[in-house]
């Protein structure tokens, strides 16, 4: 694997660990390059990114999980995560399964709706209730390495795009040490590091896919020009497109640079407006990159639509598809409104 023999599975590790302490801007501008020539390796670049972002942030103090990452950096291993699980209705603020201790071991089953990459994956980040007496909101995150769990699948990843993240469901099956618990809330892992880098990287993996549709519609046109004239029409709609993904990857820039920022402290809560502002980063990224490449489908026309020519946008569209569903943007959008009902929106650029 090429991300592998250039290290860059622990790009985001600390210099001590043995990675190369890279923030959330170079990480972003790799998940970007990656999706423009494939969406699904990119989602799995970018995904395996959170969970190491989890681990640095709050497994930094801990003596299993520093020992863990440098595991990572030398090995080279790939993190996946169950955070789906069967019963809590996509909300990976709640669980079912329950992590039963005893004399320092830690017991869990889990069913899981998908595990992107599950079979591939040499390490499982997992989120579990704290015990059986634990409300649904009371969460851990934990680390499972590969000879630790069994997963059985219990279904296929028969999807309309994304087809390479291979996120079939699964029953997970784990047995370790209880070290390996990450000391922090669930809640706060997930509020002050796994969300917002999740927006941000996923983002910058679907404006990649977004500027590949872009240049592809350009070379379908130059191609035709070289033929005869291009049609007023087909020009403008490229210049529409071009906009749109320039307006989408300027946003993603101005608020990759704002949590960069914030990055270098370490895991701190962030402020109303900056989660507001990333998460209407993912919504508005996620349907602007689908109308790019609507517009660079209907430039290319029959060889963008179909899958066996140099402009073909079919695969394009498919997975961006995805885009809004990851995360529900309705649900993101609901969050935000309740959000904006606390704070008054900070709107006027003067």
């Amino acid at each position: 694997m090429a991300l592998r023999q250039e290290g860059a599975l622990s790009s985001m590790i600390p210099l001590e660990l043995g990675g190369f302490n890279e923030g959330i801007l170079p990480t972003a501008r790799r998940c970007h390059a990656l999706g423009q020539s494939c969406g699904s390796a990119a989602m799995v670049f970018a995904m395996h990114q959170i969970q190491i972002a989890c681990l640095v942030h709050h497994g930094g103090t801990s003596d299993w999980h520093r020992q863990f990452m440098r595991q990572i950096a030398s090995e080279q291993l790939l993190l996946g995560s169950v955070t789906s699980e069967v019963g809590v209705g996509g909300q990976i603020r709640k669980s079912l399964c329950a992590i039963e201790e005893d004399a320092g071991r830690v017991k869990l089953h889990k069913r899981s709706t998908a595990i992107s990459y599950g079979e591939q994956a040499d390490a499982l980040l997992i989120t579990a209730r704290r015990d059986d007496a634990a409300n649904q909101a009371d969460q851990v995150l934990l680390v499972g390495q590969s000879h630790q769990y069994r997963l059985d699948r219990c279904g296929t990843w028969d999807a309309m795009g994304m087809r390479g993240t291979c996120s079939h469901p699964f029953d997970v099956t784990l047995e370790c040490v209880a070290e390996q618990i990450l000391s922090a809330p669930f809640a706060d892992i997930a509020e002050q590091t796994m969300q917002p880098v999740s927006h941000l990287l996923w983002s910058a993996l679907w404006t990649g896919i977004a500027a590949d549709a872009v240049f592809r519609a350009r070379d379908f046109l130059r191609a035709r020009a070289r033929g005869g004239d291009v049609p007023s029409a087909a020009r403008a709609r490229l210049a529409e497109a071009a906009g749109l993904a320039q307006m989408a990857e300027g946003r993603l820039t101005t608020v990759l640079r704002e949590f960069d920022e914030i990055w270098t402290h370490g895991p701190v809560p962030l402020s109303i407006e900056k989660a507001g502002n990333i998460n209407a980063l993912k919504v508005s990224v996620s349907a602007i990159a689908l109308q790019v490449v609507n517009h660079a489908m209907m430039i290319c026309g029959i060889d963008g639509y179909k899958n066996n020519t140099p402009h073909s946008v079919g695969r394009h569209l498919r997975d961006l598809h995805s885009a809004p569903l990851m995360i529900s943007n309705e649900r993101i959008l609901e969050s935000n409104g309740h959000m904006l009902l606390m704070q008054k929106p900070h709107l006027g650029a003067f």
